[in-house]
């Protein structure tokens, strides 16, 4: 059974139904029906992410997250972590109030600066364990580059593999870009020599992210969540 019904959604987010729908195919498809978790939204906030708020892909994906979540967590809500060189903002996106959401977070924010990934983790981390959530965390996160400092990203990413967060993250840009290649390198640390399980996947959502179908981002934001579900469980991460 979902978290939120498609009835609440049409009475709460009309705009969002057909998301909605097409998230619970994704998630049927890949095993995870009845399956609960707390959704994250981190949102990278640097100097060459202005295009993306501009033409509205950031949007977008938060649009398309709150329909994912809508499935998983039934608070209606999305924490989202805006980052740069520091922590821009911990908010949230909503069901009740989504539309130009992201327009009117960043109006209230400050310089766009560099690429942090550590202080955004430990942002969520912060707040996912001060939440008291008993359910496991699957946590999108957006970037168009790699980070300015990368053991720090690698340290943090190996510490969270303890908890029951998933990281899925999500490039924003030319799939070329030698920017992904600390991603890729990231989604592919071996386990168990630096971390206890796989607990990040990663994927391009190319120049211009709107055009991704919502099946195709829905199918990349949760492939790899089931496997990581069943090793978490039976290293005893998740219950």
């Amino acid at each position: 059974m979902t978290a939120i019904s498609l009835r609440k959604v049409e009475e709460t987010a009309p705009a969002l139904v057909s998301l909605y729908k097409t998230a619970g195919v994704s998630l049927t498809k890949h095993g995870l029906g009845g399956q609960r978790a707390a959704v994250y939204l981190v949102v990278d906030h640097s100097g060459s992410m202005k295009p993306y708020y501009k033409d509205g892909s950031v949007q977008a994906l938060a649009d398309r997250v709150l329909g994912l979540s809508a499935h998983l967590d039934d608070d209606g809500s999305v924490p989202v972590v805006f980052f740069s060189t520091d922590i821009d903002a911990v908010t949230d996106i909503s069901l009740t109030d989504h539309q130009g959401r992201i327009d009117r977070i960043v109006a209230g924010l400050g310089h766009m600066g560099k690429t942090s990934y550590h202080l955004a983790m430990d942002a969520v981390i912060d707040h996912y364990l001060d939440s008291g959530c008993v359910d496991p965390a699957l946590v999108v996160f957006q970037t168009d580059g790699g980070p300015i400092n990368k053991p720090a990203a690698e340290r943090y990413l190996c510490k969270a593999a303890k908890l029951p967060m998933f990281w899925q993250f999500i490039g924003f840009g030319d799939p070329g870009s030698k920017q992904f290649e600390f991603l890729r390198r990231l989604d592919e640390l071996p386990v168990p020599h630096k971390r206890v399980v796989d607990n990040a996947g990663f994927f391009h959502a190319g120049p211009d992210p709107r055009k991704v179908s919502d099946a195709e981002l829905y199918d990349s934001l949760v492939g790899e969540f089931p496997q990581w579900l069943a090793a978490a469980r039976a290293r005893g991460i998740v219950a």
